[in-house]
């Protein structure tokens, strides 16, 4: 009984510490405003690494081996070390999973073979670290989308902007500042990045779309380029790319219901299928 009991409290304490782990990766943590300015401002040359970061050399080097997808990650604003330990603590609770239900069956005097626990944890480890991959890949497609519908505002934000004789870079600034979300968040802090660099804005705005995969971000960075440098009057052609820009969107929607309700379509025709069985049996069950 005192087994058992052990038993008990220790599968108990390993769900509950497992649990934990995966709620403290789930909260956002605050960043570290120390290691992020060092980062943008390390010396040339300079390849120190402090204790921390050499404890985690490890994770990186997992990173690496995993393959992350980065743009994806950039878009959700998160690091390959954080998606490799993701995986690794989704693949750790799916590992754990039928072992401690192995366990606790054990107290109660069912006994499983040990083939049931191995090939139940290997194959639930796979299945818990390829739904965290999906997860990231199916929050990236949303960001996306969301992205790029707050690029069609920016767009016509920018050129009232310049309409209101406001300069290229200020009309950037400005339409950044109106708007609140993270999409403008992101584009405001990739600005304040340019000045404190000393880059020009529009290109900021351009190496910010290749790093997360927003082509249409870009189109805004070449667009102002051409009114910083040659001083052309680009607001309508602002105003063209917006409308553009929505009607692609609307397209690729329309495209997605078509292909949603397409998928339907099997359903249903299974459904008149076993509906045309359930009326002929009664016939060939006379036969």
């Amino acid at each position: 009984m005192n087994l058992h009991l052990t038993l008990a409290v220790v599968a108990g304490a390993t769900v509950g510490f497992g649990t934990f782990l995966v709620i403290r990766e789930l909260v956002p943590a605050t960043p570290a405003l120390g290691p992020a300015l060092r980062r943008l401002h390390q010396p040339p040359g300079s390849s120190r690494t402090g204790p921390a970061d050499r404890r985690l050399d490890w994770l990186t080097e997992l990173s690496r081996w995993l393959r992350p997808p980065h743009r994806q990650l950039a878009l959700l604003d998160r690091t390959p070390e954080q998606y490799a330990l993701s995986l690794l603590l989704s693949a750790l609770v799916g590992l754990s999973a039928p072992v401690l239900l192995s366990v606790t069956l054990f107290t109660v005097g069912v006994s499983l073979p040990l083939v049931v626990p191995v090939l139940g944890s290997l194959g639930l480890a796979l299945l818990c670290a390829f739904v965290a991959h999906r997860s990231v890949l199916t929050r990236a497609d949303a960001a996306r989308d969301e992205f790029r519908q707050a690029v069609c505002t920016y767009l016509d934000l920018v050129a009232l902007q310049l309409s209101a004789a406001h300069g290229p870079v200020q009309s950037l600034e400005r339409a950044a500042a109106i708007c609140e979300g993270w999409v403008f968040d992101r584009i405001s802090e990739a600005l304040r990045m340019a000045q404190m660099q000393m880059h020009s804005p529009w290109d900021e705005l351009r190496d910010l779309a290749d790093r997360i995969g927003i082509p249409e971000l870009g189109d805004v960075g070449a667009i102002m380029r051409s009114s910083g440098s040659e001083g052309a009057q680009v607001h309508e052609t602002l105003r063209s790319r917006a409308d553009s820009l929505r009607d692609q969107i609307r397209t690729d929607n329309l495209a997605r219901a078509e292909g949603v309700t397409s998928r339907l379509d099997i359903p249903g025709a299974l459904l008149v299928f076993v509906l045309l069985g359930f009326a002929i049996y009664p016939f060939l069950a006379r036969l």
